[in-house]
């Protein structure tokens, strides 16, 4: 009886071991890395709606603003743009790309594509960030010494919030957001 109890015994701690190398092989880097892991796992989603939603309103809407003490729309694709660009650099510490400042007032077509274009860099600098710098500060606006970990937050707590506003614009031209046809 005893020797019954061996061979399956053995053959299960032979499998858990063997389950155990594989997912330490497999893990994939969220282990080592959670936080710039779950930026990159959640930046297809953010990049894919928020363009969506820019690309919904009418280039006639890009001058809209709810009242007057609110940005345009065009305005605030810009402040997007400038966004990306800022805090994907400083969390992930690679340079910020050299691009030519957009303004409220330009096109639809130059605001989309500035926008597509900062979230490319977002995927690139994502691509490299690692955990292992979030520690580090830098400088942020205004010449405050901020952590990298603080512009990582500021990544993710951002693309929700310029969704939500872009969505927000949308409604009260009477346009259902990407997010809200599903």
């Amino acid at each position: 009886m005893k020797k019954t109890l061996v061979v399956p015994a053995l053959l299960l701690l032979a499998a858990s071991a063997l389950a155990q190398t594989t997912t330490a092989q497999t893990a994939p880097a969220q282990a080592k890395n959670p936080v710039s892991s779950a930026l990159r796992d959640i930046l297809p989603g953010r990049q894919k709606n928020t363009i969506a939603a820019v690309e919904a309103m009418p280039a006639d809407k890009f001058s809209y603003k709810p009242t007057a003490d609110q940005m345009t729309f065009g305005h605030l694709v810009a402040h997007m743009v400038e966004a990306n660009n800022l805090l994907c650099s400083k969390a992930a510490a690679v340079p910020a790309p050299k691009v030519e400042e957009v303004k409220d007032a330009d096109a639809k077509d130059k605001l989309v594509s500035a926008l597509k274009t900062s979230f490319d860099f977002c995927a690139d600098a994502l691509s490299k960030m690692d955990d292992s710098k979030l520690g580090e500060t830098t400088e942020g606006i205004g010449g405050q010494q901020l952590s990298r970990a603080r512009f990582a937050m500021g990544i993710a707590s951002n693309w929700a919030d310029h969704y939500a506003e872009a969505a927000m614009y949308l409604r009260q031209n009477g346009i259902l957001p990407p997010t809200a046809k599903k």
